[in-house]
């Protein structure tokens, strides 16, 4: 990020007039996502965002807590994303095959790796820890929400949504180990797959 420009110019000079707080939040986000949550220290955040340690510290009381508040917005934006994608479809059925195609492009670009929330999930084990709290919680939502528009396209038992569980959860893993180019591609006729096979 800034360390490209360490003279300054156009890009750092926006990103100083910017406030702080939302430096150092879009930065941990980035560095996160890309990096790793154990891998990036708050030290390395201050510097990468303009800051320091201290200013840090101001605006979020650990580490801990600045993890969970960027899986915060970013089960927010996950949620009105999968809302916006499926808003256009009436059918069920289509809602879901809708859900899926998005997914499978939005798994298919170069910037992506993997579920952030899912990633958390993973490196945190402490069962306490405040972000690996947020990251169940998104999961579970997840889930219900599979299950409910499961039940909507006719299925009488949880077993198809928590076959569309797995699949999204498989297509996100497969994006980080097969590359784009590979399964993942084929996410949405995974999906109407599966409702065949439970629907019909």
């Amino acid at each position: 990020m800034s360390g490209s420009e360490p003279n300054g110019g156009p890009a750092a000079a926006e990103k100083s007039r910017r406030p702080a707080r939302d430096r150092i939040f879009e930065t941990a986000r980035e560095m996160f996502y890309k990096h790793g949550i154990r891998a990036v220290g708050v030290e390395t955040i201050a510097a990468e965002a303009g800051a320091t340690k201290m200013s840090l510290y101001r605006n979020f009381p650990s580490k801990d807590e600045l993890v969970a508040e960027v899986l915060r917005e970013q089960s927010r934006e996950a949620f009105d994303w999968w809302d916006e994608v499926t808003a256009g479809e009436d059918d069920p059925r289509e809602k879901i095959a809708a859900l899926f195609e998005a997914l499978a492009g939005k798994n298919c670009c170069e910037e992506s790796h993997g579920c952030a929330l899912g990633n958390a999930a993973v490196e945190i084990h402490e069962p306490d820890h405040p972000a690996r709290l947020v990251a169940h919680e998104h999961k579970r939502e997840t889930h219900r929400r599979l299950l409910q528009m499961a039940h909507a396209a006719g299925a009488e038992t949880d077993d198809l949504g928590d076959a569309l569980m797995l699949l999204m959860e498989g297509g996100y893993m497969a994006r980080v180990t097969l590359s784009p180019k590979g399964p993942v591609r084929n996410l949405a006729g995974a999906a109407r797959a599966l409702m065949r096979a439970y629907l019909d």
